[in-house]
């Protein structure tokens, strides 16, 4: 990894250098000069890049000239192409007054570890804000309707899932903000979901009320409960994934009917296997967030994680109880092994989220489940 991050920050340098002498092509006209319709296009044949990447590079180049923090610190190896390249393309249709502002700004997400595809959506914003400032934004379609009243229309398809699309009054959009905004930050440095995902989990989290059981009903099986792949299904018909029924399951969020030998009911998700109201105000008192490090959900919008595993007939007691919040309870579930659990002063959980050659090394594991890492085990959800 080490080696990997030293020779990045060298192409990087590279990629700086390479701007500049872009930049002298594309001002010179020679590309032209030789045949050829656009810098973009000689940089296509001569360097062989793709359309996209070529694009790319031309605008950094020539941007840079109107970004000194960002030639700055890309020419001394402080700042890697990405950012550099996600910031150009922010600019390349604003003024020079509103080049320096969001050049600083976005240069300031950056140094708060916003990654370059959160600057990107920063860069997004300003633009918006810009084009309402000037008149120049194009709403949609949909947007410019004399509507006066929010709503939304569901489309299922067939595999049960569905398309939303709505409208939402400016009231109605300060309250859809204020609520799922906080709950849509990335949960930590392994978190790849992008904040669409992540206002979905969001959304689904407010509606489930996280402890709270929703009028949905999965139909399983008690085997399916306890391992078996056989999936459950909606009352529709609806079929759930068993992992999923599982999940579901811990999580009560929604009600699941089990049925014994026959297809006979056994019981339809108790009341007692979720944490009591008195019990929630407990772990909300002990935990200001959810018990992951890193994690910075607010503990009251949480489910109820139960640490060591839940199955049929466990006890829902408060020193086996820790807030969870809906992406790391469902997470947890399904990667056990990358799960590091501890105590603090207080006597609280601390839940660590992995990465794959630290679970194989932990105490416990014997010498031949440990292996090198493989691509894609830096995050805590590999691809």
């Amino acid at each position: 990894m080490e080696l990997a991050e030293g020779l990045g920050r060298t192409i990087d340098l590279s990629e700086a250098a390479l701007a500049h002498l872009v930049r002298a092509v594309d001002r010179s006209g020679e590309a032209r000069r030789q045949g050829f319709t656009s810098t973009t296009a000689w940089l296509k044949k001569h360097l062989g890049m793709r359309p996209g990447r070529a694009k790319e590079r031309l605008v950094l180049a020539r941007q840079l000239e109107r970004l000194p923090l960002v030639d700055k610190l890309m020419a001394s190896s402080e700042l890697s192409y990405g950012y550099a390249a996600t910031i150009a393309d922010a600019v390349c249709r604003t003024n020079d007054a509103d080049t320096a502002a969001a050049e600083s700004l976005l240069l300031g997400l950056k140094e708060q570890d916003c990654s370059a595809g959160q600057v990107a959506r920063a860069a997004q914003r300003i633009h918006e804000v810009i084009s309402e400032r000037d008149g120049t934004d194009s709403p949609p379609s949909e947007a410019r309707r004399p509507f006066t009243r929010s709503w939304i229309e569901k489309a299922k398809s067939l595999d049960g899932s569905s398309w939303v699309k709505m409208f939402l009054t400016p009231e109605d959009t300060a309250v859809f903000a204020q609520v799922l905004e906080p709950l849509a930050k990335p949960t930590g440095v392994g978190d790849d979901r992008d904040h669409g995902q992540r206002l979905a989990n969001a959304l689904m989290s407010v509606l489930s009320q996280g402890h709270r059981r929703s009028p949905v009903t999965i139909i399983t099986t008690i085997e399916t409960l306890e391992g078996d792949d056989a999936p459950g299904r909606m009352p529709d018909g609806t079929p759930v994934p068993a992992h999923r029924v599982r999940q579901i399951a811990l999580n009560g969020g929604v009600s699941a009917l089990v049925l014994g030998p026959g297809g006979h009911p056994l019981y339809l998700g108790r009341t007692t296997r979720f944490a009591t109201p008195h019990q929630r105000r407990v772990l909300q008192a002990l935990y200001a967030t959810c018990a992951v490090s890193g994690c910075d959900i607010p503990s009251n919008l949480c489910e109820i994680h139960h640490t060591g595993g839940w199955k049929l007939g466990s006890p829902t007691d408060n020193d086996k109880l820790a807030p969870a919040c809906a992406f790391h309870n469902r997470w947890i579930e399904e990667n056990p092994h990358r799960v590091h659990t501890t105590h603090d002063a207080t006597g609280r959980y601390l839940i660590h989220c992995l990465p794959t050659w630290d679970a194989r090394n932990r105490p416990g594991h014997s010498p031949s489940d440990r292996a090198e890492p493989q691509k894609g085990d830096c995050r805590p959800e590999d691809p």
